[in-house]
């Protein structure tokens, strides 16, 4: 249950119908550390450790993020912006998606701590400000 890029901790969780085109798979996991999202099988977490999207808890890969159905369009996000030009219909699918269900994105993006994310995180987040 390590990410497979960085070997850090995992967070799995179960991603709604909506949105599972934006996905790795219906079940992913997101790295607490890189913040590259992944399907859950390939990291081998068991069905069991999947947080359904309604108890979907963030709280180890950052506090800023929101639980539910909006942290699981967020992470979602964070995992499609290691490749942002490429990804920007994703991404802004999943910006409103989160939205809908109650986050701030633009207080989100301000609190989000990830030093050793996968990206440059501050101009992955003056990219998403220019774009939302």
């Amino acid at each position: 249950m390590t990410c497979p890029h960085c070997g850090a901790a995992v967070v799995a969780f179960a991603v709604p119908s909506s949105i599972r085109e934006h996905a790795p798979a219906a079940e992913t996991a997101i790295c607490t550390r890189c913040l590259r999202t992944t399907s859950a099988a390939e990291v081998d977490v068991p069905a069991s450790d999947v947080a359904s999207t309604g108890d979907a808890d963030f709280g180890a890969v950052d506090p800023a993020f929101p639980s539910g159905e909006a942290g699981v369009a967020l992470a979602l996000v964070c995992g499609h912006l290691e490749s942002l030009a490429l990804e920007r219909e994703s991404v802004e699918t999943l910006i409103e998606h989160a939205e809908r269900a109650g986050a701030d994105v633009f207080a989100f993006l301000g609190r989000l701590d990830a030093a050793d994310a996968a990206f440059d995180l501050d101009r992955r987040r003056a990219a998403l400000l220019d774009l939302l």
